[in-house]
């Protein structure tokens, strides 16, 4: 049953994922820990190197789209690549039970952001400062097919230094990182939803790349049976996430997603405590 279980497991972490611009890791990690009783490190590898693939698998749906922000996504991911090829180091030094109390506390911490984030990224986005706009501001158009055009400003150099600090996270949790950046991107940069969730796993496929190889070095992937059974799963469900994001209504994806993370982070946080 343990290829069945993997399988499902990458179908709906990667539909997941690619649904809400995260890539999955943020559901696969703490699964694979708290169902699968697997190492942290050769979680973190594992899920990392399925994430990779995840995202690389939908970011070619988004790319059919016209949705991407190339210039953004490679600069975001040139500046978590160091990070990422850093953190496997570290996580060898963490003891098992300290990785779930982190990991936990993460998941935990993503839920009460998802609590307090504002209902819409109308609500939150931020007027214009009057005066000349700063030369560190860049404007993006983008037109996508069927007519529809997105058109935003941000401060593209704070946009990537919060970069630095999601390639290190991603690497050493396995998480991807992206269910902070997609956030981030709208509600503080004033990025479109849509664009935002396409960037994102865009650059995810970099960055995680890099990560993956560096586990794998150190012998931290599972590739049998989880990388290959989970990582068939995340193929199919990452095309699945990426043809539903336009369809499907985010209250409700944003909701289901809060009850599951309490669950994982809850679980993960006794377990590191207790165990």
């Amino acid at each position: 049953m343990e290829p069945l279980s993997l399988l499902l497991l990458g179908f709906g972490t990667g539909s997941y994922g690619v649904l809400v611009g995260a890539g999955g890791g943020f559901i696969l990690a703490p699964a694979l820990i708290i169902f699968f009783d697997m190492e942290p490190t050769v979680v973190a590898g594992t899920s990392l190197a399925l994430v990779g693939i995840n995202a690389l698998s939908g970011s070619q749906v988004y790319r059919r789209m016209g949705l991407v922000d190339y210039r953004s996504g490679l600069l975001f991911a040139a500046a978590a690549i160091p990070g990422a090829v850093l953190a496997p180091f570290i996580l060898t030094t963490v003891a098992d039970g300290t990785f779930r109390i982190l990991l936990g506390g993460l998941l935990l911490g993503l839920a009460v952001l998802m609590m307090l984030r504002p209902r819409t990224a109308q609500a939150s986005r931020k007027r214009e400062p009057a005066g000349r706009p700063s030369r560190l501001v860049r404007s993006r158009r983008i037109s996508v097919p069927g007519g529809a055009v997105y058109e935003y400003r941000f401060n593209e150099a704070l946009a990537m230094s919060f970069n630095v600090f999601l390639g290190f996270m991603s690497s050493f949790f396995g998480t991807g990182g992206g269910f902070l950046r997609t956030p981030i991107l709208i509600y503080a940069f004033n990025f479109p939803v849509l664009v935002a969730v396409a960037t994102s796993i865009f650059t995810i496929t970099f960055y995680t790349t890099a990560g993956a190889i560096t586990h794998a070095s150190l012998g931290h992937v599972d590739w049998y049976p989880t990388f290959v059974w989970a990582g068939i799963g995340l193929v199919g469900g990452a095309q699945v996430g990426a043809r539903l994001a336009s369809r499907v209504g985010s209250v409700w994806v944003l909701r289901l997603l809060l009850v599951l993370v309490l669950g994982l982070g809850l679980t993960l946080l006794i377990q590191g405590i207790t165990g």
